[in-house]
């Protein structure tokens, strides 16, 4: 195939993420006010977009607390930085199974199942530009967890965010997310042309070898808009690997703890050495504004 290399590219910087890295690195935010303080140094450093998870700011672990995200998008908003809100809508489609030979009752405590509502409502309080739509079900690292996304969750869920006028973007962790993702565009579920993130490498999902990678770029629409990011090590080979294949780039600690080996990084770092290697290859990081009018957002503040 032809080299089609993307010369106008955003930055999104995942800020926190609900993995258990929170003791592993001392710059993983965890409070409100450290979330939107490290979103918004990414910004500075040349970040578009920023991708927000909450936590819980005494022990680190994830949360859904609607009033922490609405703190957290309240404290960026407040600030003299622009940049594109998205935030996870991820959270609560988390089902840990019993063991093996007992499967059921599920492990009641590392399971947090609720409904499209529930998991729309912070989404639906702090109206950002963007918010994550999981496209698929899938085994996710741990030995007896599934997340899981429902066909008819996902129907739900992403007419709920197309009602509010908040654009999804799709994080397709497999071929068969993005294959569902355009069915949801086909039935009239989100609107076209769609937002993608292409999420390289998470066990058990895609891997992040090239051959997959360009499987996947190779079945987005033409009309559509995509990103993509590799974990760990994977990260900066990544914002190479989707640039040139035409697509935007994602780093930060959701993903990558590291700037170099033994060398712990912050945000800002992560944004920072991305933008070197976009224009070092010839292409230009472009800002929020622009990233609004590319993918037609509207900037919103609630009441």
């Amino acid at each position: 195939m032809p080299l089609a290399m993307n010369r106008e590219v955003f930055i999104t910087c995942a800020v926190t993420g609900s993995g258990g890295t929170q003791d592993k690195s001392p710059h993983v935010p965890r409070s409100p006010e450290q979330i939107a303080d490290s979103a918004i140094a990414a910004a500075k450093a040349g970040a578009a977009v920023v991708h927000c998870h909450v936590r819980d700011p005494e022990t680190g672990a994830p949360s859904r607390d609607v009033n922490m995200f609405r703190e957290v998008t309240d404290r960026i908003r407040a600030s003299d930085t622009d940049v594109v809100l998205n935030l996870t809508a991820g959270m609560g489609g988390d089902m840990t199974f019993g063991d093996t030979e007992n499967p059921l009752p599920l492990n009641e405590a590392n399971t947090d199942m609720i409904g499209a509502s529930e998991r729309v409502a912070h989404v639906a309080a702090c109206l950002p530009e963007i918010c994550t739509l999981d496209c698929g079900t899938m085994n996710f690292a741990e030995n007896d967890y599934v997340m899981t996304n429902t066909p008819g969750m996902l129907q739900a869920m992403g007419k709920m965010m197309t009602d509010l006028g908040v654009k999804p973007e799709i994080e397709a962790f497999d071929t068969g997310h993005l294959w569902y993702a355009k069915q949801l565009v086909k039935d009239g579920i989100l609107e076209s042309p769609a937002l993608v993130q292409l999420c390289m490498g998470v066990p058990w999902g895609a891997p992040d070898d090239l051959n997959t990678f360009m499987a996947m770029v190779n079945n987005i629409p033409e009309d559509w808009t995509f990103s993509a990011f590799g974990l760990g090590r994977n990260q900066m080979p990544y914002v190479a690997a989707s640039v040139l294949a035409g697509g935007n780039v994602r780093v930060g600690l959701e993903d990558n703890l590291m700037l170099d080996k033994g060398v712990l990084a912050t945000n800002e770092q992560l944004v920072a050495r991305a933008k070197e290697i976009i224009e070092r290859m010839g292409a230009t990081v472009i800002g929020p504004e622009d990233v609004r009018k590319k993918l037609g957002l509207t900037k919103r503040a609630p009441a």
